[in-house]
């Protein structure tokens, strides 16, 4: 349906669509929204207009932007002020890509906690956009201190439809984030691989870390985080036999078996100890893994080793190859595999259900975004006939993985 009279009360307004920048102060009461190609879909729709409905063309720049939410058929919301860049490193590169949005004030979204930093994940290699989602369900099922809230909307952006978005907490410290104490000795942090923009240091080990939190790190605090990380990784690759009390001083050991199940189920690419794992550490605590970030390379996605549901992916990389030497570790490990088989059973369960609430706006995507029958670019190799069909081969592919786990533990 067209917004025919949202349009006409716009120009009556100030006469020309541009007007809203020129005049910041101008109460404009709502952003134009013309659905009559992509129709209401269940989902709530973000409508973004930049400044001088100018182009995102990099991760770097921050553009001034208005944001409103529309639900059936009007706003939701009132008018709001945030900044929108691109964000991600591969995904930036194809066509329809991310964004990271930050409001001027901080405000309760959805029912999200207030704040104002959030990602708009573009699911593009995803076909079932179900990946990040479920995986953050997961995490927070299984009782992790921070998993990101997300949800599906529909965005809009400078007047053009853009498809179906995972709308997402971003990972930063804070309160109703990820909560560790703001000073120069508290530190989140990520594994990664070059490039690296932010301050980094490689270990005795050849594993590359950059330091998000704090964001000016001073060389005493770097050089404390360095050196810690470099005398864990020399005692867990030397020491085999560690008792896990001790262990249990370095690392919080409940802690990482849960991030390592939860890599390891899904078959993430990325998990192998090599970008999006990571990690918070505060002086004279244990270290400690997550939050969970960037499935869009899990659950079969055709990648070497990754694609079928059988095999291990994630217990010969990184700190886990010299952690599964370790005896205590591993019946620990393995204990908790099967005391929250459930729980990854009853995720699985919940797949189709998830997929029947965004049916139609999958529709709506693959009509702007029709790749769904695609399998002739370096992003999907795998096409299927419906979209059902996308979350059933996902569905099928979760419950053989758990199965083959349990089977070979």
């Amino acid at each position: 349906m067209k917004r025919i009279f949202s349009v006409l009360f716009a120009f009556l307004l100030c006469g020309l669509w541009a007007c809203v920048w020129e005049n910041p102060s101008n109460d404009i009461t709502f952003l134009p929204l013309d659905d009559s190609e992509y129709p209401y879909a269940e989902v709530p729709r973000l409508v973004i207009e930049t400044e001088d409905l100018q182009e995102i063309r990099n991760r770097e720049d921050k553009i001034p932007a208005k944001l409103q939410i529309y639900g059936v058929e009007s706003p939701s919301s009132s008018v709001l002020g945030i900044t929108i860049k691109g964000r991600g490193f591969s995904s930036f590169e194809m066509p329809k890509y991310s964004y990271k949005i930050e409001f001027n004030e901080k405000i309760s979204l959805f029912d999200f906690p207030k704040n104002r930093d959030f990602v708009l994940i573009a699911n593009f290699r995803d076909k079932s956009h179900l990946k990040n989602f479920i995986t953050y369900k997961l995490a927070n099922n299984l009782g992790d201190d921070f998993s990101p809230k997300s949800k599906f909307v529909e965005l809009y952006l400078n007047r053009k439809y853009e498809g179906l978005y995972l709308l997402t907490e971003s990972i930063k410290v804070g309160n109703q984030r990820v909560k560790i104490a703001k000073n120069d000795s508290s530190f989140l942090f990520e594994k990664t691989t070059p490039p690296s923009n932010r301050p980094s240091f490689q270990t005795s080990n050849k594993n590359l870390f950059e330091i998000r939190y704090p964001k000016d790190v001073s060389q005493q605090s770097f050089n404390l985080l360095k050196n810690h990380i470099n005398s864990f990784e020399l005692l867990i690759k030397n020491n085999a036999t560690l008792s896990l009390d001790s262990l249990n001083q370095w690392l919080d050991i409940d802690d990482f078996i849960r991030y390592y199940w939860i890599q390891e189920f899904s078959k993430n690419y990325d998990g192998r100890f090599l970008r999006s794992i990571l990690l918070t550490w505060e002086k004279g605590g244990p270290i400690k893994m997550g939050p969970v970030w960037d499935f869009d390379l899990a659950y079969g996605i055709h990648r070497t080793g990754t694609s079928t549901p059988e095999g291990w992916l994630i217990r010969d990389s990184g700190w886990n190859k010299w952690l599964w030497k370790n005896d205590a570790f591993a019946k620990k490990a393995q204990l908790y595999w099967r005391n929250n088989y459930p729980k990854i059973e009853f995720m699985t369960d919940s797949i189709e259900t998830f997929g029947k609430l965004i049916q139609r706006a999958i529709k709506n995507d693959n009509k702007r975004w029709p790749v769904l029958n695609t399998s002739e670019n370096k992003y999907h190799e795998t096409s299927y006939e419906s979209y059902l069909d996308a979350i059933d081969s996902l569905k099928a592919w979760c419950s053989q993985r758990s199965k083959w786990i349990d089977s070979h533990l």
